[in-house]
């Protein structure tokens, strides 16, 4: 299949598309230190964008068969995955029942399992980004939500937008654009199902022009998200030249590595504008606990002094910029 003999330890897959290029390949072995793991392993599995159905399949019949293969973690294949190998998994949490996508595979008594879990991953990260009370000063301008890519990522945060917690509020209009019509209309049909009254506009951009046409129409204080990879799986940036962001803006990048360009240009816009800036640390750190905490069946916090010890040991730091940050 993919060239990977049997599992000789317990191991833990990244099925992404530039694996060798992220942070965990070297994070992995310090946080399985640190919690108790050990002896286990960590390989990536490159696929390409929008693989062969028989790819995905291979994939999933591997980890399901081998004995040591104790799971995965699904980065830009969580939508396309599950789509043409639905029938390998014995069972599917509840989340990725209704998102229709699995971003965790695990293992229990032979059985294999698919989980989404970027609405949890998202909400926490979210909740790291957006601060209280935002959404519900809407009648005193409190901004739109623009994401930028249809995904799994997009999926999981318009979910949690479209759900906020108790207290809290949801924007009062949500954009989301994407190259591809299938992609929109996947996530029209999810949105319809879960009976939101908030508005949402789906736009097929054709062009970075377009991305930057929808940022002008955008209220003060909107949020505006880079869900599309771009940056990270391919060099770029979904907005183009004539991009600004909304005064008073919220922007976050999910991405943590690569050419980060659209990070940059809202660097470079932060001061005048009073931007708040995020890049994707945060959702990087709660994607990858959240998935080995439910692979190798363990509790780690979602935040405390044990959370804060993890993320030292990545070595890494949010790159924020602006106010608040």
């Amino acid at each position: 299949m993919t060239g990977f003999g049997a599992a000789t330890l317990p191991t833990l897959y990244f099925i992404g598309v530039t694996t060798g290029q992220s942070s965990i390949m070297t994070i992995f072995p310090r946080w399985a230190e640190a919690l108790g793991l050990m002896p286990c392993a960590i390989r990536g599995i490159d696929l390409p964008l929008h693989a062969e159905p028989e790819a995905y399949r291979e994939v999933v019949s591997f980890i399901k068969n081998d004995p040591l293969s104790v799971g995965a973690l699904v980065t830009a294949h969580k939508i396309d995955l599950l789509h043409v190998a639905a029938d390998l998994f014995d069972e599917l949490d509840d989340h990725a029942s209704a998102l229709h996508e699995v971003s965790c595979l695990s293992k229990r008594e032979g059985r294999l399992i698919g989980h989404a879990k970027d609405p949890i991953s998202a909400r926490l990260a979210l909740d790291a980004v957006v601060p209280k009370g935002h959404w519900g000063r809407r009648g005193a301008a409190g901004g739109d939500a623009f994401l930028i890519g249809a995904g799994g990522a997009a999926t999981a945060i318009t979910w949690n937008l479209m759900h906020p917690p108790a207290g809290e509020m949801s924007p009062g209009r949500i954009v989301v654009s994407d190259v591809s019509e299938a992609r929109l209309d996947g996530l029209r049909r999810f949105h319809a199902g879960l009976g939101s009254k908030v508005r949402v506009d789906y736009v097929l951009s054709g062009s970075t022009a377009d991305n930057d046409g929808i940022l002008r129409s955008l209220s003060d204080r909107s949020l505006v998200v880079n869900a599309t990879g771009l940056g990270k799986d391919r060099p770029g940036s979904p907005l183009g030249q004539q991009a600004r962001f909304p005064a008073g803006g919220i922007v976050w990048e999910l991405n943590y590595r690569g050419d980060l360009l659209f990070l940059d240009r809202a660097e470079q816009q932060a001061a005048e504008f009073g931007l708040t800036i995020f890049d994707g640390w945060n959702y990087f750190l709660h994607g990858w606990t959240q998935v080995i905490a439910e692979v190798f069946a363990i509790e780690i916090p979602t935040s405390g002094p044990k959370f804060e010890a993890l993320s030292a040991l990545a070595g890494g730091a949010p790159r924020q910029a602006g106010i608040g940050a």
